[in-house]
């Protein structure tokens, strides 16, 4: 099962798991979906689709009940759906900052309710909760995303130490800026973060399969390059992570404060 499958990293995912020989379960909220699952489909395995919004709590019941529906066990879930928001946060309409914690943060906690309770019952799953290197970085104009992340991080993280000796596993995936319609749709491309180089998603995608299949706590996933950045950033002190990004996440021409 993967949230946000239809592009990027999770489809990327979707596409690792099938050469894997998984069915899949996928949804998503826009047009690409059907063309995602036309192009998983000659991979040979079973690819089901269901289109709703996770940001509200109908959407993500809706995509409960057709996994359920379907009447297999979820051997593996993916919660990759997320969205962004850049710019100043006073500048910000309040509706899309709530838009961006109901993504990313009430729907993967809403699904991983009910997904890790049906794992936990039969004692065997594995579950990737895609969070990000922003995790460890406050984010000046792009605050409420960076803040989002740090949840699911340590969300991931925490119940990877509840659930220990289950036979269940909760992985937190931390890519750094990936070549995906992120950057587009979260308003991004007039920044320094949005023209950098991005990393491979299909090359994240491979890193964040294999650290879900070894059970492991978090996997900082990507290139040499954005993994020696990481390294190297997360030994700064918090407000010289947050003038870093500041310099690369504040839009051309924006004011320096408020």
């Amino acid at each position: 099962m993967i949230t946000g499958a239809s592009s990027g990293i999770g489809f990327e995912l979707a596409r690792e798991f099938a050469r894997h020989g998984y069915d899949l379960a996928l949804t998503a909220d826009d047009g690409l979906l059907d063309d995602a699952v036309a192009r998983l489909r000659p991979y040979g395995t079973h690819v089901h689709a269901t289109r709703v919004d996770l940001a509200t709590s109908e959407g993500v019941e809706s995509f409960l009940a057709d996994l359920r529906a379907l009447g297999r066990p979820v051997g593996a879930a993916v919660l990759n759906a997320g969205i962004g928001r850049g710019g100043a946060f006073l500048e910000t309409d309040l509706a899309d900052l709530a838009r961006v914690i109901d993504v990313n943060v009430f729907s993967t906690v809403h699904l991983t309710h009910q997904l890790l309770s049906d794992m936990v019952r039969r004692g065997d799953g594995r579950i990737l909760v895609v969070a990000s290197v922003a995790a460890e970085i406050p984010g000046p104009y792009h605050a409420v995303y960076n803040a989002s992340k740090a949840f699911l991080k340590s969300f991931a993280e925490a119940l990877h130490s509840e659930v220990k000796g289950s036979g269940v596993s909760v992985t937190a995936l931390m890519p750094g800026a990936t070549d995906t319609r992120f950057f587009v749709r979260a308003g991004l491309l007039d920044t320094r973060l949005g023209r950098a180089k991005k990393d491979d998603p299909a090359l994240v995608a491979r890193q964040g399969y294999r650290a879900l299949m070894d059970r492991r706590t978090r996997k900082v996933a990507g290139s040499l390059r954005t993994r020696a950045q990481h390294s190297v950033t997360r030994l700064l002190p918090s407000e010289a992570r947050a003038a870093l990004h500041r310099r690369w996440a504040q839009p051309h021409g924006s004011r320096s404060h408020l």
